[in-house]
């Protein structure tokens, strides 16, 4: 059983940051998924069976950047100037990384995080028919190491 914690008495809020000057910002941030190598080889040769994985996943990630404030409450909708997507098929996984940029009073890795995790969640729905063993489980798909790797301002 799950047991959920209550907040009491405590009060949530957006940080103000309408003081904050407008200045460039940018953030790259990075995750991976591992698959079995076959997944990998019919992610490569185009053959899987809902189609182009990895343009779908681009355009979830792009999707995702935009709309990080519809997801996580407390972030702020900043004006994104440019999202870019880069796919590293590696030997046994997929490295995602996503570098969002702006012009703003806040950052942008939350919008970075965001659009790699859409990612890598589309890159396994999209195979999730050839990841399963013979019971329905996913023992080698994996998604981990999502992380910031830079950000910067000004």
């Amino acid at each position: 059983m799950v047991e959920f914690t209550h907040i009491r008495d405590e009060k949530v809020h957006m940080v103000d940051v309408g003081e904050k000057a407008e200045i460039r910002r940018e953030a790259i941030a990075a995750g991976r998924i591992r698959l079995r190598k076959e997944t990998l080889a019919a992610i490569r040769s185009g053959t899987t069976l809902k189609g182009n994985v990895l343009a779908t996943a681009q355009v979830a990630a792009t999707l995702a950047v935009k709309d990080t404030p519809r997801l996580i409450p407390m972030c702020h909708a900043i004006p994104v100037t440019a999202v870019g997507i880069s796919f590293d098929q590696q030997e046994d996984a997929i490295e995602v990384t996503v570098t969002v940029r702006s012009v703003g009073k806040t950052g942008v890795e939350m919008e970075a995080l965001t659009g790699v995790s859409v990612a890598l969640l589309t890159i396994w729905d999209m195979v999730k028919s050839a990841e399963k063993d013979d019971q329905g489980q996913y023992p080698v798909t994996r998604i981990e190491d999502i992380r910031v790797l830079e950000k910067r301002k000004g």
